[in-house]
């Protein structure tokens, strides 16, 4: 199908200007946004209600990142999409620029939240989604959630509200690729079984492999069908995905690579 190729490309060209974007800053977080490209382009070429020239538009889908560290991917999904222009991803995490080390808000439209503290974002969602029931609109808030912050507290209650209170209109999707910042999850923090324990709450739940755009379009497409209550997305990704060095390496959950190290990224992703 001609938009699952569309979205491959779009996937690959995400993960070159992640590449280019950490290491021009020499800060940030490569890993997750490298997992997640397959997931962020299927949305951003066909899935999401969005208009590059009009990204305050009513009747738009609601994007909430709750995991902000890993914002290069969206940056990077937003500029190839027409929010701004492409070369101004090379300022990312600049002091001056509108692109910060988490997505504010107040530095450009387009960003439905601000985030920072892990956690937080399921529960942005809830609120969101309630309001637009209340409103009687029709568009869908869509949340990105990573398994670490599934260790927090309030994601469970967010978790916990959301079926409470029928949002059907939530779709939330989770980064399942067993790394944060101090090593494996279940080291650090046991989830498993993470998908049961949605169900348990009352979630509907999907689970996919994040690298399958055939598999993403389908789980996104089942998961507007469900018109009962919130639906989550457990994506299984590997951190670094399309860099051989980086892949399923904790290290690079925040680090990024020097110009070398660059190279070889961007050769590999050619």
């Amino acid at each position: 199908m001609e938009k699952i190729e569309v979205a491959k490309k779009f996937a690959n060209d995400i993960r070159i200007q992640v590449i280019k974007m950490v290491t021009a800053a020499n800060s940030g977080h490569p890993g997750g946004p490298l997992g997640l490209a397959d997931i962020y382009a299927a949305l951003y070429t066909s899935i999401l209600n969005h208009d590059p020239k009009n990204p305050e538009m009513p009747e738009r889908d609601r994007l909430i990142l709750s995991n902000g560290h890993v914002c290069a991917v969206r940056y990077a999904a937003m500029g190839l999409s027409g929010y701004f222009p492409v070369d101004d991803l090379l300022t990312f995490r600049n002091i001056n620029s509108y692109l910060q080390g988490h997505p504010s808000t107040r530095y450009m439209k387009g960003i439905e939240s601000s985030s920072g503290s892990l956690g937080q974002g399921l529960s942005v969602s809830v609120g969101l989604a309630l309001g637009a029931k209340l409103k009687k609109e029709t568009y869908k808030i869509y949340t990105c959630i990573s398994d670490g912050e599934c260790g927090e507290g309030m994601t469970w209650e967010a978790a916990q509200s959301a079926v409470h209170f029928k949002t059907d209109n939530l779709i939330a999707f989770m980064d399942r690729n067993y790394i944060q910042i101090d090593g494996n999850t279940e080291e650090v923090m046991k989830l498993e079984p993470l998908d049961k324990k949605f169900e348990m709450f009352g979630w509907n739940v999907i689970n996919a492999d994040g690298h399958n755009m055939e598999e993403i379009f389908s789980a996104f497409a089942k998961a507007k069908e469900h018109t009962s209550g919130p639906t989550l997305i457990v994506f299984r990704t590997i951190l670094g995905k399309g860099v051989s060095y980086m892949e399923n390496n904790p290290k690079w959950h925040g680090t990024p690579p020097n110009k070398e190290q660059e190279a070889q990224a961007l050769a590999e992703l050619a």
